[in-house]
């Protein structure tokens, strides 16, 4: 890993403290997030990012900056409104525990 790769996890870490996410209540809580993200985590739309195997703080991080209107999209940041710093965690640790496999192309 690079020098400035670690310094950038270290630096989302320290923002946004660990908070242990509820997987189980969060795949409950992403039915809200199955018409974009779909429900495998793996987006039904081209604007839409696929969330399955991302890492837990980014998620934490994108979530809660849309709901702070410091990162914007017209649904992301209606969508985010209403969340709980808890329902951010409940859902990054679901879409970050949903194994994904990666395939070099070729």
């Amino acid at each position: 890993m690079t020098r400035s790769a670690t310094v950038l996890i270290l630096a989302l870490l320290a923002t946004h403290p660990a908070q242990a996410g509820d997987a189980r209540a969060g795949r409950k809580a992403a039915t809200a997030c199955q018409t974009c993200h779909g429900m495998d985590g793996l987006s039904k739309l081209p604007e839409a990012p696929n969330l399955a195997g991302q890492v837990e703080p980014y998620l934490v991080k994108v979530l809660t900056e849309y709901r702070d209107g410091r990162r914007t999209n017209e649904i992301m940041n209606v969508v985010a409104k209403g969340l709980s710093d808890a329902e951010i965690a409940n859902l990054a640790a679901f879409y970050a525990g949903i194994a994904i496999e990666v395939l070099p192309p070729g």
